[in-house]
């Protein structure tokens, strides 16, 4: 009789204390505004904007996680940019949450984000709208304040830019594929000679202003710039500009050091070629022996994420993988 009770409670006990097998990621909708977020060109446009979260496998509120926020370019959405980059693979590997916002047709004809409205660039605007999705979802699901990383294809590349330069204390990492500084355009109409030409403004005095400003324990933000070779719609010079905006953020020496348009003189470079025959460059500057920012130049790249599934637009299915290198320098920025 005692063997028969023990054997029952030992397999109650087991059943209750099962593994059960971990739950699917999935993805949940929102909307967020921001009494900051009217823009100066549309005023008409209300400050708000819908997003998705993909919510990793296995998920739990028990321990705190990081959050990856994927902007999409023009003509894309977040449902395009999640599948053509395999986003939901590295969030369920690195149990990291995704925060895809959705840019409201109304606010630009071609679906760009409006990194050049001069709303924006101030850190108001489309970027007050962001930084208030991150805080939402921050405050949804148990996300660590100080693992926060952005990444954005070109117009949602210049919005991450920004965001990084006016708002560091939200943000441990910044990826901008195919984008422009911060402040990059002095208006609306400047913009297209900006992505052919780079910027009109002084981009060094918007980032030492924004480091002057800054907490300093909000400092570094490093960034990865991620720029193709022989892109048509942002040139290579946007992607220059951005390191030395970021360098000048971080503080690091070299951010005044040769011609404006060019890379300064990096600390580490080196060259590598793709099983297609591409040169993949790699230069990193570090502060403390800290990435504070890394460029990724692509040899015979256009204006499309590289490595992403061709089925949707803007990607390039060709090595390097832009997702695989943005897991790395979220690992590496995490160490």
């Amino acid at each position: 009789m005692f063997g028969k009770l023990w054997y029952v409670a030992k397999a109650f006990f087991s059943r209750l204390f099962r593994r059960k097998p971990p739950e699917p990621g999935r993805f949940e909708a929102g909307a967020k505004s921001s009494l900051r977020g009217w823009l100066a060109g549309a005023p008409w446009i209300l400050p708000r904007r819908r997003y998705l979260v993909y919510v990793p496998r296995g998920h739990t509120n028990w321990r705190r996680v990081p959050l990856l926020v994927l902007i999409h370019g023009c003509r894309q959405t977040p449902e395009e940019i999640a599948a053509a980059t395999r986003i939901t693979t590295l969030a369920d590997e690195l149990g990291c949450l995704v925060l895809l916002p959705r840019q409201n047709p109304h606010a630009n004809a071609w679906g760009c984000w409006n990194w050049f409205d001069p709303a924006t660039a101030h850190g108001w605007g489309e970027a007050a709208i962001v930084a208030a999705q991150i805080r939402a979802v921050r405050r949804k699901y148990w996300i660590h304040g100080k693992r926060v990383f952005l990444a954005g294809l070109s117009s949602g590349g210049g919005l991450v830019a920004a965001i990084g330069v006016r708002r560091p204390e939200l943000v441990a990492g910044a990826f901008v594929h195919s984008g422009v500084a911060c402040g990059a355009a002095s208006s609306a109409l400047a913009a297209f000679g900006v992505l052919k030409n780079g910027a009109d403004t002084d981009l060094a005095r918007i980032a030492g202003g924004a480091r002057a400003s800054a907490n300093p324990d909000a400092l570094p933000v490093p960034l990865l710039a991620l720029q193709g070779g022989e892109d048509s719609v942002v040139a290579p010079v946007n992607a220059a500009q951005l390191v030395r905006q970021y360098l000048v953020l971080n503080g690091h020496p070299a951010a005044n050091l040769g011609s404006a348009g060019e890379l300064p003189p990096p600390d580490r470079t080196e060259a590598a070629t793709t099983p297609d025959g591409r040169i993949v460059t790699t230069s990193e500057w570090r502060v403390a022996d800290r990435v504070v920012a890394r460029h990724v130049l692509v040899d015979r790249l256009g204006h499309a994420w590289s490595g992403g599934d061709d089925k949707y637009p803007y990607n390039d299915p060709h090595a390097p993988d832009a997702t695989g290198l943005m897991a790395t320098f979220i690992r590496d920025t995490m160490q």
